[in-house]
């Protein structure tokens, strides 16, 4: 099946289809709550009748008072189906917003991930209208984490490959896709790191014998009850039992407080999981990527949905304890430490499980996640992955984050019979920096294994290394000029390793005198090609351009150009051979209002 021409007019009769259903939804909703009103209201008159006037039989009362238990339950059904309908209909009218260029600010911006990444910040890989906030329709912490960690870091070809295969199986998959985001957004982020940790943790230790212990105390004090309400024994003997059953209890008791206080947090994702589980189930799948995470689903003869279903009955079971009608009860027969033993059971047989279940959805929602961004973008394409590096080769290459009828696209060679360096000139606001941007994203998309925002590109692994965004800092008493400095020691460092090195230098050294700039730029970039690197160097001073010259073949200079049009600066952001011959700095102070 090839990609739809218009995913687009897709999504549009989706959000009709599930706007009819809410519609529907809503109507039974009024329906079943009226019915509850009724059905309550005819409970306290037959209840009047029966027991403050003897008229009716108290029998008369009781099928009303069942009717509005049944009705309960159905309402809950009822308003399930309407939140998951109003949350299908979110998801196709984000992918409508991300289509028209609104997306930003929407959803989840990662930005947590960023830390002190190399060029996370340079290329807007996360935070507020990021490259992951365009991405994402994960809703579990795996999912944000593995989509993170394949934007912060290249795979390998192999890697990327099998990954390119899986997403372009899952583009078709409209339904499984709004499945798996449906089913994940019954909480805005799944916690399923906690889930993960406990998964990873050893078990406690308490095993079968502790169980058969806690049942013979159980059972001991329910016999003594029960001889005693015969009068077969006195009760001295009954509070024996108890005595002797809190001294089991004693005897393990922090072992029983350890699982259960842990198990706290993760079971509140269990029915999430859970429910993601039965789907991916219930999925068959072809690339050699997917049938191995499926292959991760179901080793063995039960599926992992149905072993969760174990371990929610196990703590439904201790939340039943809760219930002030059950306290008793429960406290008799022990159920909290019976349950802690079923839970710590369970997890010793299937907690490295639970763990490799936990990663495998994480990966089925980033891979998702890129097949989104494929369906919505038709006319992205894949990119060829080469090991012969290093390589990039985009034609028509622009920046994924700018709406496609606003972008104005590039084309880039680097490496193979290219040249190794392209020096880019040009005034002010002409494009330079969009260009490094465009070019750094669109190789971490593709090394993440998703389409680029390209007519085409081949590209071999690369590691990035960037200056776009090089701020000083007062509290560590560090200049801008002081940081770049430092910021480019790192980037030469990571030449010399593997990958090959990308270098994205914006305004080289900006922050010296034209001589030292000069000899200083020469000496870096000489350094980054001789180490195998390959990149793009923006500069103002147009002294630099002469490093093609001295750098023979292997660098080139390329330019953007600005122009006046009634009066005003006008920029059309192609890039073309050579050096630019004008600056428009003093023009753009005038436009401001100083007088130069």
């Amino acid at each position: 099946m090839s990609t739809p021409r218009d995913p687009g007019a897709a999504y549009a009769r989706r959000i009709a289809r599930w706007t009819e259903t809410i519609a529907r939804g809503e109507r039974r909703h009024v329906l079943v709550s009226n019915m509850r009103l009724a059905t309550a209201a005819l409970a306290v008159l037959l209840g009047w009748l029966a027991f403050g006037r003897g008229a009716v039989s108290p029998a008369w009362f009781l099928a009303p008072s069942l009717a509005f238990l049944a009705l309960l339950v159905i309402h809950v059904f009822v308003l399930q189906r309407n939140e998951r309908s109003a949350r299908a209909r979110t998801f196709y009218m984000r992918g409508l917003d991300r289509m028209a260029g609104v997306w930003g600010g929407a959803g989840p911006d990662g930005a947590r991930f960023a830390g002190d990444h190399r060029y996370a910040r340079d290329l807007d890989l996360f935070g507020p209208s990021s490259l992951f906030q365009l991405l994402t329709t994960a809703r579990t912490e795996s999912g944000e984490e593995t989509l993170a960690d394949w934007l912060r870091g290249p795979g390998s070809v192999d890697e990327i490959r099998a990954r390119q295969q899986a997403v372009e199986e899952l583009r078709e998959r409209l339904d499984f896709r709004e499945d798996l985001a449906v089913l994940a957004a019954e909480a805005h982020v799944g916690r399923t790191t906690a889930l993960s940790v406990w998964a990873r943790a050893p078990a406690v230790g308490l095993s079968r014998r502790h169980g058969i212990a806690f049942v013979a105390a159980a059972l001991v004090v329910v016999a003594a009850m029960v001889a005693a309400w015969l009068e077969r024994i006195g009760p001295w003997a009954v509070f024996a039992a108890i005595f002797g059953e809190l001294v089991v209890v004693g005897r393990w008791r922090r072992q029983v407080h350890d699982v259960l206080h842990r198990i706290e947090t993760p079971s509140l994702d269990l029915r999430l999981l859970t429910q993601l589980l039965e789907r991916v189930e219930r999925e068959p799948f072809r690339s050699p990527r997917l049938a191995a995470l499926r292959t991760t689903f179901h080793e063995g003869d039960t599926p992992p949905s149905r072993r969760l279903r174990r371990l929610q009955s196990c703590v439904a079971a201790l939340d039943s304890t809760l219930n002030p009608l059950f306290v008793v009860p429960a406290m008799v027969l022990l159920v909290r430490q019976l349950s802690a033993v079923a839970i710590d059971q369970w997890h010793a047989r299937h907690g490295a499980a639970l763990a490799a279940w936990l990663t495998s959805v994480g990966e089925l929602e980033a891979l998702s996640s890129l097949a989104t961004f494929s369906y919505e973008h038709p006319g992205h394409p894949f990119p060829v992955l080469t090991t012969d590096g290093p390589l990039l080769n985009a034609v028509g290459v622009a920046h994924p984050l700018i709406p496609q009828g606003a972008v104005v696209p590039n084309d880039v060679k680097l490496g193979g019979d290219g040249p190794r360096v392209l020096i880019v000139s040009g005034s002010n606001m002409s494009g330079k920096s969009t260009l490094l941007r465009a070019v750094g994203a669109n190789v971490v998309l593709a090394l993440a294994g998703g389409p680029v925002s390209a007519s085409s590109m081949t590209v071999s692994p690369l590691t990035i290394g960037a200056t776009l965004r090089v701020e000083d800092s007062l509290q560590a008493g560090v200049s801008r000029f002081y940081a770049e400095i430092l910021r480019i020691r790192t980037i030469v460092h990571a030449a010399t390793g593997q990958p090959a090195l990308l270098f994205l230098l914006d305004e080289i050294l900006h922050g010296t005198n034209s001589h030292d700039r000069r000899i200083g730029a020469e000496a870096i970039i000489r350094a980054l090609v001789n180490a195998g690197a390959v990149g793009l160097v923006t500069t103002h001073d147009l002294a630099l351009t002469d490093l093609s010259d001295t750098l023979a073949q292997r660098a080139i200079n390329v330019h953007f150009e600005d122009r006046i049009e009634d009066g005003k600066m006008a920029f059309d952001y192609r890039m073309r051979p050579g050096v630019v011959q004008h600056s428009n700095a003093l023009a753009l102070m005038r436009a401001v209002g100083l007088d130069v």
